[in-house]
């Protein structure tokens, strides 16, 4: 009978409505101006609720969104980094008091040299987070020259971890000279973390994250075998060092099809020093 209801089919529509509507945040995609607006006053600590608000009374020359696309936004894959920045955020709310990222040297002061790739221990940083309801995230790192990369798993997450995170990794990688980062709530120690590290940290300019295109790539990369959707606290640490070798064993065509495992190697057997 045809006026039976079917949950199964009900569910599926509903489904493919969601699909078709902005369920996605689709029309904040839609338009780049919308969206850089909605992204800097997010990470301003703005409301949805105030950003709706301010868009419709005061910004005459961007696309009106409700609260509720708003919120749906943050809460897709395209908002998954902001999301993960607001837990942060909630979670540590004593260690990001204004002022704390005044001190940041950027990406325009950057020395020559490391534009141009002319050496090993450039770095650049970055995070892959966890999907909806996921835990942990992984710090990726990649040297600019070799395309080397450095994983490692941080759960729980804490400014404290990620730290400790980055020194595992100076330990592994001791050319390390130079560190690019974006503007992560994580990052609010910054100065005590380029102390620890013993090396110089540069900022891209806020919601300018292509500045740092090599560990956007490299996080491309990853993501072949972590997808974005992923609870990365199931991940074992087996699993991250064999997808990391996995990358560094990936012949490329801009080292003239040698792997970064191989780059790397061959510096080290010219420098033994730096393998120590």
């Amino acid at each position: 009978v045809s006026n039976v209801y079917q949950p199964e089919k009900a569910e599926i529509k509903a489904s493919e409505r969601r699909k078709q509507s902005n369920f996605q945040g689709k029309k904040i995609i839609r338009f780049p101006k919308l969206r850089a607006y909605i992204e800097g006053r997010l990470f301003d600590d703005y409301s949805p609720e105030q950003i709706s608000g301010r868009i419709r009374y005061r910004e005459p020359n961007i696309p009106y969104i409700s609260k509720n696309t708003i919120y749906r936004f943050i809460r897709s894959p395209y908002g998954r980094k902001i999301e993960f920045h607001r837990a942060i955020k909630h979670l540590h709310r004593r260690h990001y008091k204004k002022g704390k990222l005044s001190e940041r040297t950027f990406i325009d002061d950057r020395p020559q040299i490391i534009q141009e790739r002319a050496r090993i221990g450039d770095t650049e940083g970055d995070f892959i987070v966890s999907g909806k309801g996921g835990r942990g995230c992984i710090l990726t790192v990649i040297d600019r020259k070799t395309r080397m990369i450095f994983l490692e798993k941080i759960f729980p997450v804490s400014i404290h971890n990620m730290e400790k995170a980055f020194l595992r990794i100076k330990k592994r990688f001791p050319e390390m000279l130079t560190l690019t980062l974006d503007n992560d709530l994580l990052f609010a120690k910054h100065l005590e973390l380029q102390r620890l590290l013993g090396v110089t940290i540069y900022f891209c300019h806020p919601y300018h994250s292509w500045e740092k295109g090599t560990i956007e790539n490299g996080n491309g990369l990853v993501r072949r075998y972590i997808p974005k959707r992923s609870n990365i606290s199931c991940y074992t640490e087996e699993e991250i060092i064999l997808i990391e070798m996995k990358l560094n064993d990936r012949p490329r065509k801009c080292l003239k099809y040698m792997t970064p495992k191989e780059l790397l190697l061959e510096h080290r057997k010219r420098s033994p020093e730096c393998s120590d």
